[in-house]
């Protein structure tokens, strides 16, 4: 199944809706399988985990999925401290070596354009698991998967998202991925500073997109099929006065969910949270952030690793 990627995964481009509903084909199955017959799909395989980025999450959920489906893992995570990245090492060089031991690299890096470099490089397979404020191909296909789940389509949706529009990569991935399925309709809500660039409004929206953007939550439509909230990015910050002036704009919290959220909106968030989010509506069956969303993209990223790597 190696060649359904092109051998690497560091952009939704190249995915067409066919794939990606193949992808959820497998989680699904994935998901139902015993956890002895799991273990026999990645026996023998080896990937490297290479996080110059701080990551929870994202680190791991691709460890957890390697090692349920037998496979092992070469953990590195803060190589700009631990690594011969150190001493000066290129990214280049460091993709050739690890090539050399492990069937797959899978890379967080805060300089967009780094996991393309790397795949251009080597010919095992690398895997984008964020890419400075580029993408993040993996987190959008499991919050795709999550509404998917819930809705059973991923044509004619409409949705919210809050925050961090101009930075945050989970948002562009995810519209990237809304993109090549009909008819999407999403409100953007984000404080001026942080909007979405107006190059990357006409590009979703040349893609078929319609784009609506809001100044108040009093504007979110109470008909949306998910709200998609995110934290301002302290790290794309040089100003830590504008960051804290903005980081709190807009929060999510059971006042609003009450006034503005539908019966079946879910409330997703790709995580950390530092605020935006109220702890009250943890509780709330609509909200995915701390289970649902966890758990599809664990599943996800088997899939992903058993189509890449499984012969």
């Amino acid at each position: 199944m190696s060649n359904l990627f092109q051998n690497d995964l560091y952009t939704l481009d190249s995915l067409k809706p066919s794939l990606i509903y193949l992808i959820f084909k497998q989680a699904e199955s994935l998901r139902k399988s015993s956890p002895t017959s799991l273990l026999k799909i990645l026996r023998g395989k080896l990937a490297a985990l290479l996080f110059y980025e701080p990551s929870s999450r994202t680190f791991s959920s691709f460890s957890s999925a390697m090692k349920r489906l037998g496979g092992q893992t070469i953990e590195y995570q803060n190589p700009l401290q631990t690594s011969s990245a150190v001493k000066g090492e290129t990214i280049e060089d460091s993709a050739i070596v690890f090539s050399n031991y492990v069937d797959a690299i899978i890379v967080r890096h805060p300089e967009t354009g780094t996991v393309k470099r790397m795949a251009d490089i080597v010919s095992i397979p690398v895997i984008n698991a964020g890419d400075g404020i580029g993408e993040h191909p993996t987190q959008a296909l499991l919050d795709l998967y999550t509404i998917w789940r819930k809705h059973k389509s991923l044509d004619n949706l409409k949705g919210l998202m809050a925050g961090d529009l101009k930075n945050g990569r989970t948002i562009h991935s995810l519209l990237k991925g809304l993109s090549k399925f009909k008819s999407n309709t999403v409100y953007l809500l984000s404080p001026k500073e942080l909007k979405l660039s107006e190059k990357d409004k006409k590009e979703y929206r040349d893609q078929g997109v319609t784009l609506i953007e809001i100044t108040s939550s009093s504007e979110i439509p109470a008909d949306c099929h998910y709200w998609y909230w995110t934290r301002v990015q302290k790290e794309r910050f040089d100003d830590v006065k504008e960051y804290e002036k903005l980081k709190l704009r807009f929060i999510l919290n059971k006042k609003l969910v009450n006034e503005k959220a539908g019966e079946k909106t879910l409330l997703m968030h790709p995580l950390p949270r530092v605020g935006e989010i109220a702890v009250d509506v943890d509780s709330d069956p609509r909200a995915t952030y701390l289970d649902e969303q966890l758990k599809n993209g664990m599943y996800i990223r088997m899939a992903l690793l058993k189509m890449i790597l499984s012969k």
